[in-house]
């Protein structure tokens, strides 16, 4: 079941990928990462981004330039510390993770549609078993 369980994860994640892959510019997954929690958190910094990505300071400063570079992020100064600056996605950035969002929904319906609703009812009853296994989970041990 296990093993069954991580195949259907990784068609999930190729799925799951692809998406942001099929965008222009191409995003990779740390890239989709930092703009993400850029968008998810309105007065992100650099020091604060590294610390969420788990990366050193110097690799999410390059990361950072190569999103600014594409056009998908911008540095501001920060409106009451003129020393610090915050990261902010770009109107473009926003439309690239849109794009990828409708992607991955549209790929997801496509899989499901593939579904008998049997199936569909099952695997939601499965998922919803899942998350409540894991729940009781101590962390690290799933």
């Amino acid at each position: 079941m296990a093993r069954q369980v991580a195949d259907a994860v990784e068609s999930l994640v190729a799925l799951w990928t692809g998406a942001a892959e099929a965008v222009t510019p191409r995003l990779s997954s740390h890239q989709l990462k930092a703009l993400t929690a850029v968008r998810r958190r309105a007065e992100l910094n650099l020091t604060t981004l590294a610390e969420t990505l788990g990366i050193a300071l110097p690799a999410a400063s390059r990361l950072c330039d190569r999103l600014e570079a594409a056009g998908l992020l911008e540095r501001v100064t920060h409106p009451r510390n003129r020393r610090e600056l915050q990261l902010r996605v770009t109107p473009q950035g926003r439309r690239a993770l849109a794009e990828i969002a409708e992607r991955r929904s549209a790929s997801l319906a496509g899989v499901l549609a593939a579904m008998t609703p049997a199936q569909r009812a099952a695997l939601e009853h499965g998922l919803h078993a899942f998350r409540a296994a894991r729940a009781v989970q101590p962390d690290g041990e799933a």
